[in-house]
């Protein structure tokens, strides 16, 4: 094996339930609009927009307990509750006949979205990165194996902000149910083992604000819960 110049990064990784091996995270894709609900509230038709996606690095992922930093250069920071779903296995131009066998496990985190600076990157027409792939944007419960959650359908997924509830749906309302994502991103990209996919949100983003308690749910599936931090101060 070759020496590196400088010490190689950790692996990213997210913890597995009930057990202290973790999953590895290669890349993770995000689907945006996956829900009608939410579509329209963000001003777009669902019923006429085929599937797109968007990405953070690895390591935006980080446990979804504790305290998770509020980013800087933002004061307008949204929450969108998702199901993530683990790859074990991967490939190209996959059939969505075939896609669910690539899944390894489930689990619920939050696309978090510096949402003033996504506002100025539409208007100015230039890439969201730093308003989606920002350090713990993507805060992840624990996965959950298939063997012990199935392929979950219509479960209820929701998310309560200091007690109450903000956003809410059931998976069967996904535009694009996760066989059909894995299929779609599949002819774009080469999945592989590793990769994991935040599968879209229901509808009733909002803001979140130091301080607030976070709770998220797939039910059935898995659930987390955190503080979000202080608001780093600004240069």
């Amino acid at each position: 094996m070759s020496d590196f110049v400088i010490a190689a990064p950790a692996t990213p990784s997210v913890a597995v339930a009930g057990s202290t091996a973790r999953f590895p995270i290669r890349r993770v894709f995000c689907v945006g609009r996956n829900y009608a609900a939410h579509a329209r509230e963000m001003g777009k038709d669902p019923d006429r927009e085929p599937p797109f996606f968007f990405m953070k690095p690895a390591d935006a992922v980080v446990a979804a307990q504790g305290t998770v930093a509020y980013p800087p250069a933002t004061s307008d920071l949204h929450h969108e509750v998702e199901m993530v779903v683990a790859l074990k296995a991967g490939g190209s131009n996959v059939a969505p006949e075939q896609a669910l066998e690539l899944v390894w496990g489930y689990g619920v985190g939050l696309d978090l979205t510096r949402r003033d600076m996504q506002a100025v990157a539409k208007e100015m027409s230039r890439p969201w990165d730093f308003a989606k792939g920002f350090d713990a944007s993507a805060p992840c419960s624990a996965l959950h194996p298939v063997s012990a959650v199935g392929h979950p359908a219509d479960a209820r997924i929701w998310l309560e902000v200091n007690g109450a509830t903000r956003q809410q749906g059931t998976l069967d309302e996904m535009i694009w149910p996760v066989a059909d994502v894995i299929s779609h991103i599949s002819r774009f990209v080469e999945l592989a083992p590793g990769d994991l996919i935040f599968s879209g949100t229901p509808a009733g983003v909002g803001a979140l604000q130091p301080g607030d308690r976070v709770h998220g749910e797939v039910a059935g599936v898995a659930a987390f819960d955190f503080e979000v931090g202080p608001a780093p101060r600004q240069p």
